[in-house]
């Protein structure tokens, strides 16, 4: 079974911790402690967020201006992709081959992500500071549960130029660790071969599940800091969605800025009969795979089927949109 895991960046690294070497090490060392089950079982493929580190790398400047967007992708795609790789490879038998590639993903110049910025990138800042630092860089920012934080292009993924390598790898027996951060947004010149870096960072679920798709996946794990996803947060009648078909899963609203990207991208993989996406906690990710825990979103599913409720961390408050198919208790 080929099995992609998107590690999401609250995966990495929690809320409220420090921008650590410290820190961050310590979560991709536990990260890597449960992608070992399924190196050992199964194909695999590793994605990754880099928002905060992304967003720590864009203040540093050398008197001249920091490097643009698409060249700091890369930096932390590099880096918490050979973290993930050497850390993996401490766990593995000595002859399970893991590969780190640094992969380019094209967007469309025209999309209009670019005139409305959307995706937050760095560490939550108080209203003051933000507004202090987007009059200092130019920056857009937007609030961000109680802080703010800067906001940047956000285009659709389009196209993976690194797919037929990626594919070589896992016909190779690789665990394939790419497409980190969403990838590196690059645009291709009109009428030429020509691609440019785009100001910009891709959403880190879309694009993995783009990549799903053109690798022809089994599953696609989108392992985040919330046990799954739930109707009726905050309330009495709170329940984890157990189970969903991809068209009810979308008759619901959900936060544009944390989970909506994270079901668009699974009901665009899962609308595909015999594909399954599954969100839920990063720690549970065998039994993600395995059908015990998260919500599962798959085309063989009839409506919406309902967990008992629990009581996790912080996740969305969803609303049923008029017209919503009937929810199975």
């Amino acid at each position: 079974m080929l099995i992609l895991v998107a590690l999401g960046g609250n995966a990495l690294l929690r809320r409220g911790e420090p921008l650590s070497p410290t820190s961050q090490l310590a979560n991709v060392q536990a990260a890597c402690r449960a992608l070992v089950p399924l190196a050992e079982q199964h194909r695999l493929v590793v994605t990754h967020g880099n928002g905060p580190q992304v967003g720590l790398l864009a203040l540093e400047t050398d008197g001249n201006g920091s490097f643009p967007l698409d060249v700091l992708g890369a930096e932390t795609e590099g880096m918490i992709g050979y973290l993930i790789e050497r850390e993996l490879g401490n766990l593995l038998p000595l002859d399970k081959e893991l590969a780190t590639l640094l992969t380019m993903i094209e967007v469309d110049g025209d999309d209009p992500a670019f005139a409305s910025p959307s995706k937050p990138i760095g560490q939550v800042y108080t209203k003051a500071d933000a507004e202090r630092l987007a009059a200092e860089h130019g920056w857009t920012v937007k609030p961000d549960g109680a802080g703010y934080r800067r906001v940047v292009a956000s285009p659709t993924p389009r196209r993976i130029i690194e797919i037929e390598p990626i594919r070589i790898l896992l016909e190779h027996g690789c665990v394939v660790v790419c497409a980190g951060g969403g990838g590196i947004p690059t645009i291709k010149e009109a009428g030429s071969t020509a691609i440019f870096g785009a100001p910009a960072v891709i959403d880190k679920d879309l694009a993995s599940a783009l990549l799903a798709r053109q690798l022809d996946a089994d599953v696609l794990v989108m392992a985040t800091d919330v046990d799954g996803v739930y109707l009726n947060w905050g309330t009495a009648a709170q329940a984890r969605i157990a189970r969903a078909d991809p068209r009810s899963l979308r008759e619901l609203d959900f936060a544009a800025g944390s989970m909506g990207p994270k079901i668009e991208a699974a009901c665009a993989f899962a609308e595909v009969p015999g594909r399954t996406a599954v969100i839920g906690r990063l720690e549970n990710l065998s039994a993600l795979v395995e059908g015990d825990e998260g919500t599962r979103i798959t085309s063989a599913a009839d409506g919406i089927e309902l967990a008992e409720a629990e009581a996790p961390g912080r996740t969305d408050i969803t609303r049923p949109r008029h017209g919503s198919r009937p929810v199975k208790a």
